[in-house]
């Protein structure tokens, strides 16, 4: 038993049996924000690895290959963005603009927060690749100091967020344009939000899934130049 449970067949199984248990549970209780199959999948996953007392690093080695194709399924957001090509070209200007000024207030006042608290700088640059998609912030995290681990837990409670609270937000608001929703919520919630915003709609995803890639890009430029 305890040979099963350490294998990676093990990790695989039941990262996948409780992604599929939180999306089951999504759709049953009519997909409410705060039960994102992300949030509870999470949830589901901690609580058996406590339940049996299974070590978190030996877990994640053997999930270490669905972590690998989080980098590569991204691929497959390029067809949505081919498919609303024509409404990405229409909106570029204000696109460039808002990820000029959200990439400098997303890393900004999130360190800026930490600062004050008299965080140490390790922990700063880790916070500073938030809103960056993880295979990402990883790297720029590693290039500039921070703990890529941290970074890591940083980047998910930051999506996790964002797909529970921005629906909401964008509602009261009174945000409804395909294009601003989806930038909203992929250059904050990366990729976790743009599960959220193809929810919302094709256009939406669409902007969200170009959010991600430029964010991602933006951010690791600007802190690779910054940070030195």
């Amino acid at each position: 038993m305890s040979t099963l449970l350490n294998s990676p067949h093990f990790a695989i199984t039941l990262t996948l049996l409780a992604y599929l248990a939180g999306h089951g549970l999504y759709r049953i209780t009519g997909k409410p924000s705060f039960l994102q199959p992300v949030v509870s999948g999470i949830a589901l996953v901690g609580a058996t690895l406590l339940v049996l007392d299974l070590d978190y690093g030996t877990y994640m080695e053997g999930a270490s290959i669905i972590h690998f194709m989080l980098g590569t399924v991204t691929v497959a957001l390029g067809l949505p963005l081919y498919q609303n090509l024509g409404l990405i070209r229409r909106h570029l200007l204000p696109l460039m603009v808002t990820l000029a000024v959200s990439g400098v207030v997303a890393a900004g006042s999130a360190t800026g927060l930490l600062w004050l608290t008299g965080s140490d700088h390790a922990t700063l640059m880790s916070m500073a690749t938030k809103s960056i998609t993880t295979p990402i912030a990883i790297s720029v995290t590693e290039s500039i100091g921070g703990y890529p681990p941290l970074a890591t837990g940083f980047v998910m409670v930051t999506g996790i967020l964002v797909a529970a609270c921005g629906g909401p937000v964008l509602r009261i608001t009174g945000v409804t344009h395909p294009a601003a929703k989806g930038c909203a919520m992929g250059m904050i919630g990366h990729g976790v939000g743009t599960a959220r915003a193809f929810e919302m709609g094709s256009e939406t995803g669409a902007f969200s899934a170009l959010s991600i890639g430029l964010m991602g890009l933006y951010t690791a430029i600007g802190l690779g130049l910054l940070m030195p």
